[in-house]
């Protein structure tokens, strides 16, 4: 299960004229890890106009199941302009009032495996209660996966972000960064020692991607690295989105997530470690070569 935003991304750069792609990183983790052959629900905000159509028959058409019905709100966007090296810098029309789960979402929350928030979802007021409240009432079953993917541009207050960013760090057993989001939360220490930092506030895996140096995770047993794939980037979007579904989806598959298998995860070897995230780096690769948030299939990724 995914809970966060959803919007569309409308990216300009170079010569072409904006193209508009259905985004939002939790939205694109539930899109990647249904991709990968699994069964995913996803709570997001969207409304009843044509991006909100946009997103629909994207979660539909990947197999997605909607947990939450469209609001009477606009549709969320971001836009995006590209630099020469394929990154946006993103500018926001979004509004996160998601409220306590009920019904159908508060059933699939109970029976969920693995919880997975993050992003804009994770600390955008008023909404942003409600996603802590899901995380403190799955954590006692299901495995917590967590991307802060910090926009700094939503947060007025950066210590109030930090204190919730840090709170679902502690009730998190995986977590993963990028380099930048790291540096921007605390420019005091590198990216390692936050890594360590919150492994120490009670995750089990931090992982903290560079781009095109590669990723770096912790556990308790030690430290695992994997080099990028090089390829041709046609734009950076979403690469993140596939590392962390991709993440997820290797440790479902060694049998490593629900809240009885915590221990074990805690005890991951580095090893083990390695082979996760070369596999996650792997998925990402497949999407910076490729426009717009577009994870692989698990076919693609050899």
């Amino acid at each position: 299960m995914v809970i966060g935003e959803a919007l569309v991304d409308v990216l300009s750069g170079g010569l072409s004229a904006p193209e508009a792609y259905v985004g939002g990183s939790p939205m694109n983790v539930a899109v990647g890890l249904a991709r990968l052959g699994h069964s995913v629900g996803f709570v997001g905000q969207y409304g009843n106009d044509e991006y909100g159509d946009m997103i629909h028959r994207h979660l539909r058409d990947n197999s997605v199941v909607e947990l939450a019905p469209r609001t009477e709100q606009p549709t969320s966007t971001a836009k995006g302009q590209l630099d020469p090296a394929g990154s946006a810098t993103y500018t926001f029309d979004i509004s996160w009032d998601l409220q306590p789960l009920d019904g159908v979402a508060a059933t699939a929350l109970e029976e969920a495996q693995v919880l997975h928030v993050g992003s804009i979802g994770s600390f955008l007021d008023p909404g942003a209660a409600s996603v802590i409240d899901a995380v403190e009432r799955a954590r006692g079953h299901a495995t917590i996966s967590f991307d802060p993917n910090v926009r700094s541009a939503l947060i007025q207050d950066k210590d109030a972000a930090i204190s919730k960013i840090e709170h679902i760090v502690s009730m998190s057993d995986i977590v993963r960064a990028s380099d930048s989001d790291l540096e921007w939360l605390y420019p005091e220490r590198d990216a390692r020692e936050t890594a360590q930092a919150w492994l120490e506030l009670g995750a089990s895996l931090v992982c903290v991607t560079y781009g095109s140096g590669g990723p770096w995770a912790v556990v308790a047993g030690g430290e695992a690295r994997a080099n990028a794939v090089a390829v041709e980037v046609e734009d950076t979007v979403g690469a993140g989105d596939s590392f962390m579904s991709a993440l997820i989806s290797a440790l479902v598959e060694r049998e490593l997530v629900t809240a009885a298998q915590r221990d074990k995860l805690r005890g991951i070897a580095p090893s083990t470690v390695h082979e996760v995230i070369d596999f996650a780096a792997r998925a990402a690769a497949i999407t910076v070569s490729r426009a717009g948030a577009n994870p692989p299939y698990r076919a693609e990724i050899s």
